[in-house]
Order: structure tokens, then C-alpha cells, then sequence
């Protein structure tokens, strides 16, 4: 059973860091690119789409590393799991500290009502989630060790 525990987590938690590395080198590049309106447009309606999400999934896969260093605390690899849960934490509290509340401004910005430094504060959000992205692909990479 904890094979599949370890599994599951893992799976989860791998493409949870592929969205959101999706998010910071694909989709944030082709959103940036587009004319105009058209980029804080896409960049909003993507904070919506993504804002409803992701929420439950950190929260999820929190919750499945937490399981997992518990039920595993005996086995090889307990100390890695403990680890990446701790760099889960630190990523929700980034998450909700930094870049949740201009995510929450973005995505209610249209054409008329947008600030004039909204492109100052997409980026500031930007550069928040490469440090975050770099933080889940630490998690990542060390419960892929740990099951090793």
C-alpha cells in the first residue's frame, strides 16, 4: 500500500511542477507575445482558470507527502519526503503571500480598468513563480530519490 502511496504522490506532485512550468516557459511566453489588449486579457482569464485549480491541487499534494512521511517515517527516504513537504509549505506560503494577491488583481483587469504599472506587476508575479517553480522541481526531484 505504500507503494501506491508513494506512487500516487509522486505522479501528482510531477504534474502539478509540469503545469507550473508550463505556466512560467510556455504559456506565459505565448500570452506575452499576443497584441495588445490580447496578453493581460489571456493573462487574466488564465488567473482565473488556474486561481480555481491549483489552490486544491498544492493543497492535495501537501496533503499526500504529509501521509506519506508519516506512513513511511520507518522506511529509506523518510527524511527526503519531510523535506519535500517542507518545500511544499514553503511554496503555498509563497503562493499566498506574494503571488496570490496580484493574481487575484490580474484577473479582474479588462482594457478600462487595468493599472498603469499592470505590466510592472505581472512581472514582479513572473519572477515570484521561477522561484516557486524552482522550488516545486526541488520537491519533486526529492521525492523521486526518495523512492528510490
Amino acid at each position: 500500500m505504500l507503494n501506491a502511496l508513494e506512487v500516487v504522490t509522486t505522479v501528482v506532485v510531477g504534474v502539478m511542477v509540469g503545469v507550473e512550468f508550463s505556466v512560467a516557459f510556455v504559456m506565459n511566453p505565448i500570452l506575452n507575445a499576443l497584441p495588445g489588449d490580447s496578453r493581460q486579457l489571456g493573462h487574466a482569464h488564465g488567473g482565473r482558470m488556474l486561481g480555481a485549480v491549483m489552490p486544491v491541487w498544492y493543497i492535495g499534494s501537501l496533503v499526500l507527502v504529509a501521509i506519506w512521511a508519516v506512513a513511511g517515517w520507518h522506511h529509506d527516504g523518510a527524511g527526503l519526503v519531510v523535506i519535500a513537504g517542507a518545500l511544499l509549505i514553503i511554496s503555498v506560503i509563497m503562493s499566498i503571500l506574494l503571488l496570490v494577491p496580484i493574481n487575484n488583481r490580474n484577473k479582474t483587469w479588462t482594457a478600462e480598468n487595468r493599472p498603469a504599472d499592470w505590466e510592472q506587476q505581472l512581472n514582479r508575479w513572473l519572477r515570484y513563480h521561477y522561484v516557486r517553480v524552482a522550488v516545486l522541481i526541488a520537491a519533486f526531484t526529492l521525492l523521486v530519490t526518495a523512492l528510490a
